[in-house]
């Protein structure tokens, strides 16, 4: 009897500590990949103005069981070659995709304070940003050029030295009109001398503007290719000048400077990114998009020799 009175005295102590400490808290994540994976979903900044790659769906039925809040889109709402990456890599991490919208320069920038995990929207990795950001393996490798309107009477890209030659601010094209433009791997041959140099929010808005006149607001302007022929097949009066200026390679950006260890996640990434490249899904999802090949000089990129993480 002394025992079993002796038994019940100890479950009722511990029945007392266990209240008094409360269940077990768990352990917070030490790591920016383990954050999201306990989070489920993943939160990737986009430009919704920027066709192929990213851009509004029309009439769009946000799913009812979505986990994205209020002020973030779902996949759903959301069509393009940058989107498409962007669900297939949720989908391979086992997270719901939600997308926000932050400015160029803020994405670029680096120093996000949390407020998204991931860039995947057409980012050239460059030396400069290389300063605020890990890059993963590139997803992407895209010519870039100049269009003018179709009055115009250049012919060449070497004509647009001295003339109004508009860009999204912040970009690679902006540095390479200012001769400053480094790229990792890449040769580039600056065409163009003392360019008025033109920055937007978007390079669909200079397309835009453009598209007013030749000589209007401006002479020219230098984007991504695909866009620019995107844009004329959907009835802007452009035309392209010269051939491709360079190639670039779009990748994944993190930041560097995310409250937890961001590491795991970026190699995570580029693990994820290349098992995209080797399956074909890649070049699949592409295709949906471009009639260039714009995914083999991407998975070919020597990204080990970025030596980001030595």
């Amino acid at each position: 009897m002394k025992s079993t009175c002796l038994a019940l005295a100890k479950l009722v102590v511990l029945g007392l500590l266990l209240t008094a400490c409360g269940p077990a808290t768990p352990e917070a994540p030490t790591d920016q990949l383990a954050e999201i994976l306990a989070r489920g979903t993943i939160l990737m900044a986009t430009d919704v103005a920027f066709p192929p790659q990213s851009e509004i769906v029309e009439d769009a039925v946000r799913p009812a069981d979505t986990k994205c809040g209020p002020e973030e889109h779902t996949a759903a709402e959301l069509a393009g070659f940058d989107i498409d990456v962007n669900v297939e890599l949720a989908r391979r991490l086992g997270v719901e995709p939600c997308f926000v919208t932050p400015d160029w320069e803020v994405v670029i920038g680096g120093n996000w304070a949390d407020r998204f995990d991931i860039a995947i929207e057409s980012m050239t990795i460059t030396e400069p940003r290389m300063e605020n950001l890990w890059f993963a393996q590139p997803y992407k490798s895209q010519p870039e050029g100049f269009f003018v309107h179709v009055d115009s009477s250049l012919t060449e890209p070497t004509e647009l030295s001295g003339k109004k030659v508009g860009v999204c601010a912040g970009t690679t094209y902006e540095f390479y009109l200012e001769r400053t433009l480094v790229m990792p791997g890449v040769d580039i041959d600056f065409l163009v001398e003392d360019a008025e140099i033109v920055g937007y929010d978007t390079d669909s808005t200079a397309l835009q503007d453009l598209a007013l006149g030749d000589g209007v607001r401006l002479d020219g302007v230098m984007t991504e290719t695909p866009l620019g022929q995107y844009l004329i097949a959907n009835g802007l009066p452009l035309k392209p000048l010269g051939g491709v200026a360079y190639y670039e390679y779009s990748a994944p950006g993190i930041d560097k400077s995310h409250s937890v260890d961001p590491i795991p996640f970026a190699k995570k990434v580029t693990e994820i990114i290349r098992e995209m490249h080797a399956d074909g899904t890649m070049a699949d999802l592409a295709a949906k998009y471009y009639d260039f090949d714009a995914t083999s000089g991407a998975a070919e990129y020597n990204w080990e020799a970025l030596g980001q993480f030595e």
